[in-house]
């Protein structure tokens, strides 16, 4: 792993602006992202090549004349590599490369390669691993002649295959295989979801463009130290742990991978299983980089994710991190609400309001006071014990006082029970030991 990240390849970045699809929603600093996603990869940039056309051209995509240009560029640096902030289709890349001599690679192979150096657990690397195979499917031809020639060899050979036959059947063998271990995978997820359920924990799920801050918001709801990171994509392994606020209900929270403009379709198809975690949510929490000029455009193309994976009637706390990178007085006046909070994760900032918001959501407020409860009521005490409601307690003759804190929908609960009480006024326990 380390030694992959400290590989790099010298890279031309080439990236068109198709002006008959420009909208006003469209992303102004799409190229600094593409950067960013380059620079992840281990590419080390030594040129970008940018312009305008009206269409893309069947052959190169780009036109002509500025395909001349990037082959120039190719040649003054001795790039090894050119990535395209496009989808390439097969015969465009083969063309490219042929014409270029040099290596090509469209954002969607871009966006695997990162996806293929992050990945840690065994399910993560089986879904990058489906997916690199599905991209690589219909790339196989790559203008090598002798995978036209007929393939000899023992067990690998059918009845006159070509070599390029050999391999998409051998391919096709291996997407099977992974298909039926992410299967499994998902059948044991949807037991773990189903036990969840059963124990009416809540799960909360933090979603949102890569590179927003979920991860660091992740340690400080829960009290982990998961990796966080400064780049695209620092996270790609669902993670689920328990609160660190005691008195509620029980609530999990689960970080997610990253969403981006564009998100290649074989990784939608191949991350099912994770982000079937993120349909079952109870409550979405999407983390936006509020520093960030270009986060309107990201908030759309994460609402647009979400309703592609059917998760957009899910309700959603908006949670605005960075917020100390921003002058406040600017920004909350218009567009604070009572759903929207504004955090700073690694300041820890606002933490203790949205963690409120989210209370609230699930337990109709929070009640923080005395109760009382009948002595031989040992049962009831030891369940407020159990949940971290309790913050100090007193014993009379015949009540035993508890300060609690705890969701008023978990107090009515509670009050169904004849010995329960609420305390009206402390100075009626002022006097007990």
């Amino acid at each position: 792993m380390q030694d992959r990240e400290k590989f790099t390849q010298n890279a031309i970045l080439v990236q068109i602006e198709l002006f008959k699809l420009k909208t006003k929603n469209s992303q102004t600093n799409s190229l600094s992202e593409f950067k960013e996603l380059a620079l992840s990869s281990g590419a080390e940039i030594f040129g970008e090549v940018t312009g305008k056309q009206d269409r893309p051209s069947a052959k190169f995509y780009l036109k002509q004349g500025k395909a001349e240009e990037v082959k120039n560029i190719v040649q003054a640096k001795k790039a090894e590599l050119v990535i395209f902030n496009h989808d390439l289709s097969p015969s465009q890349e083969r063309n490219l490369e042929k014409f270029l001599g040099a290596r090509v690679l469209d954002r969607t192979g871009l966006i695997l390669d990162i996806f293929a150096r992050r990945a840690s657990s065994h399910i993560g690397k089986l879904q990058v691993e489906l997916a690199q195979l599905n991209h690589l499917s219909t790339r196989l031809v790559r203008g090598w002649s002798h995978l036209e020639r007929q393939k000899g060899g023992i067990g690998l050979r059918g009845p006159g295959e070509t070599q390029l036959e050999t391999d998409r059947r051998l391919i096709s063998n291996r997407i099977k295989s992974i298909n039926k271990k992410l299967d499994k995978s998902h059948s044991q997820r949807s037991v773990n979801r189903y036990s969840r359920k059963k124990s009416k924990n809540k799960l909360v799920s933090l979603i949102g463009y890569t590179n927003a801050g979920k991860t660091s918001l992740f340690n400080k709801l829960t009290g982990q130290n998961l990796y966080a990171a400064d780049k695209p994509f620092a996270t790609l392994d669902a993670t689920t742990r328990k609160n660190t606020t005691p008195g509620i209900d029980s609530i999990l929270f689960s970080d997610t991978v990253g969403f981006i403009s564009d998100l290649p379709t074989q990784l939608i198809e191949s991350f099912k299983g994770t982000l079937d975690e993120l349909r079952s949510a109870d409550l979405l929490l999407h983390v936006v980089d509020a520093s960030d000029p270009d986060s309107a455009f990201k908030i759309s193309q994460v609402n647009k994710l979400l309703k592609d994976l059917n998760a957009d009637s899910i309700p959603q706390l908006v949670v605005n991190n960075k917020c100390d990178l921003i002058d406040l007085e600017k920004f909350i006046i218009p567009k604070v609400n009572d759903f929207e909070s504004w955090v700073s994760a690694t300041k820890d900032v606002g933490i203790e309001n949205l963690k409120e918001k989210i209370n609230d959501h699930f337990n109709e407020g929070i009640f923080k006071g005395w109760i009382s409860i009948d002595s031989s009521a040992g049962k009831l005490r030891s369940r407020l014990f159990a949940l971290g409601c309790v913050k100090e307690e007193k014993n009379s003759t015949d009540q035993i006082y508890l300060s609690v804190t705890m969701g008023i929908k978990l107090l009515k609960e509670f009050m169904e029970n004849k010995e329960f009480h609420l305390v009206e006024t402390e100075e009626s326990i002022s006097k007990v030991s």
